[in-house]
């Protein structure tokens, strides 16, 4: 019987997060970690050492070799590498947030749909376990209360506080709500960056469940938490 195929894959910008995705591939069965690559020479080297692998500083002397990749750059360039990736008829794992826009997000839409090739967006929140445990005991939630919490790093700075850290909230709140949202709320306020770093979202669906969502960067402690209130029942859940 012929063995099954690896996939061939690299890490497109290994910093901070990137770095855990090579580790993942180097230690995970059917894939061949064939790369890593960020324009930091000596950071690309260090986690090629690490794992195992070859070092680039230029991520498309990798695209003819690989049948996927992971990027994990700064979000300002997702759409530039991505695009040159579908184009190149390699499939994505694309670290969250998608693009910094709307209009960036639907332009890679459609170039994989036209290009038949996988475009992942890295919402990893989704297969916590508190959130798989959560999901059997869900039955109509009425009001929905999510704090996200974080002490400022200097890192994912590029882009505010929602495409930061909201994306995960409201990527778990639109996947267990199955109704269309009535309106949205929002305030916020830029505090040691130039762009929001607190921020306040009011989410209220048609079908009457209303989602309140707190995120933070310039916290002075960590906080992941959920809570869901539903008839005859209170969900309390921590993401940590």
């Amino acid at each position: 019987m012929e063995s099954e195929k690896h996939i061939q894959i690299a890490v497109i910008g290994v910093g901070y997060l990137g770095r855990f995705h090579a580790q993942k591939y180097a230690a995970m069965e059917g894939v061949d970690l064939i790369g890593v690559v960020d324009v930091d020479r000596q950071q690309a080297e260090a986690v090629a050492e690490e794992c195992s692998t070859s070092a680039y500083t230029d991520y498309t002397k990798i695209l003819d070799h690989v049948d996927a990749v992971s990027i994990v750059v700064p979000t300002i360039y997702h759409h530039e590498v991505a695009s040159r990736c579908l184009e190149s008829g390699v499939d994505i794992m694309l670290e969250k947030p998608m693009t910094t826009s709307l209009q960036e997000a639907d332009d890679l839409l459609k170039l994989a749909q036209h290009n038949k090739l996988i475009l992942q967006v890295g919402h990893l929140e989704r297969f916590n376990p508190a959130v798989l445990a959560m999901l059997p005991l869900l039955k109509n939630p009425l009001f929905i209360e999510a704090h996200r919490l974080s002490v400022f790093k200097n890192r994912g700075i590029d882009v505010d506080v929602i495409l930061d850290l909201m994306i995960h909230d409201i990527d778990i709140i639109l996947s267990i709500i199955d109704s269309p949202i009535k309106d949205i709320h929002t305030v916020g306020a830029p505090v040691i960056t130039q762009l929001t770093d607190i921020a306040n979202a009011r989410i209220v669906f048609e079908n009457g469940c209303t989602a309140n969502i707190t995120v933070s960067r310039i916290s002075m402690d960590n906080m992941r938490r959920m809570r869901i209130f539903q008839p005859g029942k209170y969900l309390s859940v921590d993401f940590n």
